[in-house]
């Protein structure tokens, strides 16, 4: 499983930055966040993420087994 945010803010024509400083995250766990460097995601950023770039959960993951 892996978040598809990159695909997402170019299918937008959206930049990190732009995204960056709408979720209010650390610069450190914002591009774990994008470059699937991450574990976990906590619901709070979840639900950010959805709101801001204006999708559901099921668009922001990526399921298949190709990474």
């Amino acid at each position: 499983m892996r978040l598809r945010v990159l695909e997402i803010l170019k299918e937008q024509n959206k930049t990190k930055y732009w995204l960056y400083i709408r979720l209010g995250l650390s610069y450190q766990n914002f591009n774990k966040l994008i470059n699937n460097e991450t574990s976990g995601i906590k619901f709070k950023t979840l639900q950010t993420l959805c709101e801001v770039l204006n999708c559901s959960p099921s668009e922001i993951f990526d399921m298949s087994d190709e990474n």
